[in-house]
């Protein structure tokens, strides 16, 4: 299978400085230095969407080509926050929902199950855009954001103009997560385990912003954030049904706790890996802290024409907050394949 590089002749500007497609489907680029994060970001707007009532932030043109960014665990929206003004400055309609169990996002039962399961964060998104009109949209994220982008783009490619995702191929299954990881690779998913436990749910509850800081410095070592960036995020974790939620996740991918038999057909589907053929440009922080695989391993699982970018500097998991211009470059170029 020939995987083939983006077009190195379509170039965008951000902040008046050419930055050109690699050649190669492998490349190193610098980080740019990060501005200063605005105090806010939003305002926060609401829409019932499937099972939730969905918090949102959206920019740019209302008939701007849409763009969906996705955050991951423990983060938001804030993620977002200087990549969705460069978005929207470039004429794009840019959407950055909060999560299932985060910010102003809330389920519209009390009896509906604070599920984390891959496929239902999926189906969120997918009744978010059907929601709002959105026939179509790049969809872009890392982490939880970068997998339910990853789904999105496999299973409901009509949907998906084209995916930026951090980390690449992050699809999983109950059934692949049964293998057991070599002792070193096991060691990075402690908190997996942890959660796995009464205590870890306990803890977890009782020391979510400690555990959320200690998530960032781990999975970001290089990354210098302030307070005020950890304490903005920080309030969406504060989310009532984030804690349930989160552990549910957890314990899903290892078998250890039941889905929804309403997601089982997608689950079905995902189990088989499906191949991702829209557009495609994987990114990965040269100083990721958090689990993630090897390009290697996912390369041939992109179809269409697919790039990746390693971006240097010292960037971690958080990788649109560390490197906010080498990310909206990506959505960008990913637009315009």
């Amino acid at each position: 299978m020939t995987i083939e590089p983006i077009d190195p002749s379509r170039r965008a500007l951000i902040g008046g400085a050419a930055l050109a497609l690699a050649t190669a489907p492998f490349v190193t680029r610098k980080a740019h230095a990060q501005a200063a994060e605005p105090k806010t970001f939003g305002p926060i707007r609401q829409v019932q969407a499937g099972v939730l009532d969905i918090g949102y932030v959206e920019l740019g043109p209302a008939d701007g080509p849409p763009v969906l960014l996705l955050h991951g665990w423990p983060y938001d929206v804030h993620s977002y926050a200087e990549v969705a003004p460069i978005l929207a400055a470039a004429g794009h309609r840019v959407l950055v929902p909060h999560l299932r169990g985060y910010g102003a996002t809330r389920f519209l039962s009390a009896g509906t199950m604070r599920n984390g399961q891959q496929a239902a964060l999926a189906l969120d998104i997918l009744a978010f855009m059907d929601a709002l009109r959105i026939q179509t949209a790049v969809v872009a994220g890392y982490d939880w954001g970068a997998r339910t982008a990853n789904i999105l783009a496999a299973l409901w490619r009509e949907r998906c103009k084209g995916l930026v995702s951090v980390s690449g191929y992050l699809i999983g299954s109950q059934e692949a997560n049964r293998a057991p990881l070599p002792p070193k690779a096991e060691l990075q998913w402690w908190y997996q385990y942890y959660f796995a436990t009464d205590r870890g749910a306990a803890g977890y509850a009782k020391y979510t912003r400690d555990f959320a800081r200690l998530i960032w410095e781990l999975a970001s070592p290089q990354w210098r954030f302030d307070e005020a960036t950890f304490a903005r995020t920080a309030t969406s974790l504060e989310n009532p049904d984030h804690v349930a939620v989160s552990i549910h996740n957890y314990r899903w991918r290892l078998g250890l706790a039941p889905g929804e038999a309403r997601y089982d057909e997608t689950e079905r589907r995902l189990a088989s890996f499906p191949a991702i053929g829209v557009p495609t440009i994987t990114m990965e922080g040269d100083a990721n802290g958090a689990p993630h695989p090897d390009p290697s391993t996912y390369a041939k699982r992109f179809t269409g024409r697919y790039e990746h970018r390693i971006v240097s500097g010292g960037i971690g998991h958080n990788l649109p907050q560390e490197a906010p211009r080498d990310f909206a470059q990506a959505v960008l170029d990913v637009a315009k394949a």
